[in-house]
């Protein structure tokens, strides 16, 4: 199964503070431990919401919004993707972590959907079309 562990952002985080060495010497000791372990497929941290933007959709229509966006507790701060064998395992790891920012911080824990979750919708000529995707994105790292 695999997972998205999100880093919540902090007002911190979203003014660009940037960690400690301390901070990062202890992240790069877990995501070592990850990829030791075959769980970590993925990792990065994000820029402060203030270097994004988001774009709505209304039907056809697209609009974008610049940010800094103001409800700091929705935001993203970085996230990892985590491949293990359950939920139970992956909040396992997660609570491993070194607490991610200064003071108080959250992690979100979400189950990336899997090809066999979206039944028979999910017709062989998509599967064969997802495939194709996949290894073209295996094959650029």
């Amino acid at each position: 199964m695999r997972f998205m562990v999100i880093v919540k952002a902090t007002a911190d985080s979203e003014a660009g503070v940037m960690p400690s060495e301390e901070l990062l010497a202890a992240m790069g000791r877990y995501n070592e431990e990850l990829a030791e372990a075959g769980v970590m497929r993925a990792g990065e941290g994000l820029q402060p919401s203030a270097k994004g933007v988001r774009v709505k959709f209304s039907g056809d229509q697209r609009s974008v919004t610049e940010g800094p966006f103001s409800e700091t507790k929705e935001l993203i701060a970085g996230f990892w993707i985590f491949q293990v064998a359950s939920l139970q395992a992956c909040i396992e790891w997660v609570k491993r972590c070194p607490n991610p920012m200064p003071g108080e911080s959250e992690i979100e824990i979400r189950q990336i959907f899997e090809a066999e979750d979206f039944g028979a919708e999910f017709t062989p000529e998509l599967r064969e079309q997802e495939a194709r995707i996949r290894a073209r994105i295996d094959s650029e790292d």
